[in-house]
Parts: structure tokens; sequence; C-alpha cells
């Protein structure tokens, strides 16, 4: 993991090289400015050195939010000054071919413009990941959903890394929403938390309280691995969670029923554990029975799709978190970053996000969420659904 920290010291030269160095300053203003912006960028090595890991830093939450503002701040600042060297570069380009076209006003005008920018949009986008998440309502309709179970409602709670930054106040707040909805089933897919059992005992106590008509259903996403996998999954079951390991359990309601499977996430590769195996996961369900499937990562979307999946729910990107910058992350998750996708003949539903690492948290122009999915049975018709 210390190619991240490599990586963010790169970004913090690039801006120290763009930014600091052209400015009209003194050696010494200049020197404590580059200073100050690789220190911004190395805060996590500090951080997962002294203060627990680079998942879970054991900081007060004041701390963790100036440490993200001035983090987010510094990723901002890189994208605009990227964009101002491709508007420059073009504008090069157009000069050459006889337009006299030019980039207007100074270096330092330039370089307070963007400075403020940067910090005021991170300071909102720190504001937007921390707030209680706001219900978001879908409708979809599932092939071979029996018409008596039209209406079944869904709650889907995904990456809500309880942690410093979202301590036990902050989640209960979120079971209260959940539990105001009155679910048939709720639904967990994966980065509950972020820390050890005994770091995060008070933080998620408050899920022990989650209620749905059917049962708390929870799959395991990648940062439960990083932290005490074993201990965790004990936890969980303690609290209530009907974990699904490469299984499923059937859920019958008004004599219809329902498959509603788990898998593993993809990280157990790189921690010795069981990786996920779609084809154990629905071994034996009953033919014809509609298939809801909990994957914490939406890539792999296609295999679950070839196996028969109806509706798969996942989270893991967090929405992509700031728009424009997510086309990074729906690179590296197959396509797949917010909200809903036909895939083959399988719908998937990528959920924001309840929270999300506390390393980075800003939010812009992507809203953190809870998910209520209501199940709607139209026999021999599929949602039409454009890939976002």
């Amino acid at each position: 993991m210390y190619q991240f920290h490599i990586l963010t010291g790169l970004i913090a030269l690039y801006v120290i090289g763009r930014l600091v160095l052209p400015l009209p300053w003194k050696t010494g203003a200049k020197c404590l400015a580059a200073l100050g912006l690789f220190s911004i960028s190395q805060h996590h090595l500090v951080t997962r050195t002294w203060f627990g890991t680079l998942a879970s830093p054991e900081v007060p939450f004041a701390g963790i939010v100036v440490l993200g503002w001035l983090f987010g701040a510094l990723l901002l600042l890189a994208s605009f000054l990227f964009l101002k060297d491709v508007a420059a570069a073009l504008l090069f380009l157009l000069r050459k071919a006889g337009l006299k076209w030019s980039l207007p006003s100074s270096h330092a005008r330039w370089a307070g413009a963007l400075s403020f920018a940067a910090f005021a949009l991170s300071a909102i986008g720190v504001w937007q990941s921390v707030k209680v998440p706001e219900v978001h309502t879908v409708e979809i309709t599932l092939k071979r959903l029996p018409p008596e179970l039209d209406g079944l409602r869904l709650v889907q709670i995904t990456d809500l890394h309880a942690s410093k930054l979202f301590q036990g106040p902050w989640v209960r707040a979120v079971v209260e929403r959940v539990n105001a909805l009155n679910p048939d089933l709720i639904l967990v897919t994966g980065d509950v938390i972020d820390g050890t059992p005994d770091v995060r005992a008070q933080d998620v106590a408050p899920l022990a309280d989650l209620k749905a008509r059917h049962g708390v259903f929870a799959a395991l996403g990648n940062h439960e691995y990083y932290s005490n996998l074993a201990g965790w999954t004990q936890k969980f079951r303690e609290l209530g969670f009907n974990l699904l390991l490469n299984e499923h359990v059937v859920i019958k309601s008004k004599g219809r029923a329902l498959v509603l499977a788990g898998v593993t996430d993809r990280a157990a590769s790189r921690f010795a554990a069981t990786e996920p195996d779609i084809r154990k996961a629905l071994a034996g369900v009953p033919k014809d029975a509609p298939i809801v499937l909990m994957d914490h990562q939406p890539r792999g979307a296609r295999i679950n799709a070839a196996a028969g999946v109806g509706l798969q729910f996942s989270g893991h990107t967090h929405g992509g978190q700031i728009l424009g910058l997510r086309v990074v992350s729906q690179i590296v998750n197959e396509g797949f970053i917010s909200g809903l996708y036909q895939v083959g003949a399988m719908q998937l539903y990528v959920g924001n996000g309840a929270g999300l690492w506390a390393g980075f948290p800003v939010r812009l122009g992507v809203q953190s969420e809870i998910a209520q999915i209501v199940l709607r049975a139209t026999p021999g018709k599929e949602t039409s659904v454009q890939a976002q």
C-alpha cells in the first residue's frame, strides 16, 4: 500500500511545481508552502505509522475533518491545475495554427482563484460526506417475481465505514432512519466498519437495533478483511446480521419464495480467506424463484448475471464521490459506479453508500444514501435501464 503514498506525493510535487514555484514570492515563503502541501499529501503515512492504520486512522473527529478538508483541497487543486495545463496546451496549438488566443490574467491571480475554489469546494465536500444520508427510493421490476410479492420493500445499507469519522451517534441516526421505513428486508452489503472489533464496539452497537420483517442479512466488503475478519464475522452475528458467505436463504412471504444470496469479497484472495463463489452460493436454489444477490463490489456483475441472478446489490464505489473525478473509479469497476444498470438479463443496483473511507471524506455532486428498493412484478417484462 506504500504505492498510495508515492502517488499522493507525486500529486503534491505537481502542485508545487505548477502552482508554488512560479509565484513571485521569496524563497522562504515558497519553501514553507511546498512543505505544507507535501505534508498534507503524506498525512496518511503519519496516521498509519502512529495513529491506527491506513484504513482506520484513530485520531479525533475534528482532526480527521481538518485533514480530510486539506487533502481534498490538494486533490481538487491538482485537478484544476491539470485542466488549466490542458487548456494552455490546446491554446498553444491554436496559436501555432494562427489564432491569437491565450489564458487571461497573471499566474498569481490564477493561483489565488484556483486555491480558493479548491479549499471552498473541499469544505463543502466534507460537510456533504459526514451528514446523515437521505433515503433514496427506487422501484425495480424483477423478472420472475411472483405477483404476491409485488411491493416487497428492501433497504440497502452499504459502506457505513463506522470509524472515528462516523461514530456511534451517526450510526444510531442511520439505524433510526432505516427502521422508520419499516422494511421487509434489510441488506447490508459490506464495508460496515474501519477498525478492529474492540475499537469500534461502541460505534457499531446501534446496528443491533436494525429491524425488518424478514430479517437483516449481510455480505462482507473489502474493509472487513483489513481489520480482524474472524472477529468481525463473530461480531456481526452478535449484532443480529445473517451473514451470507457464498450461500443463500429462501425468503418465504405470502406463500411464495424469493432467493437471497451473498458472496464473499474479492479482497479475500489477499488474506488467504474464502474467495467469492457464485456457483456455490446458488447451489440448490429453487427452480424459477427470483434471485437477489449481495456482492460488495460491482466488478464481476457479468459473471453473476450469467449464473442466473436476477438482481444484484453492490456498493464499494461510494458513487465515485466527486462528479468529474468519478471516471477513475468507474474505469476500475468495469463501468459500474452508481445507480441502476442492466447487465444481460440481470439488473444491478450500485449504492452510493451511507459513509466512506475517513482518509478521503469528500463528496461533491454525489450524495450519500440509504437505498429503499420497492420490487415490482411484471410477468414477462424487464425494466429497460440506461447504463449511467
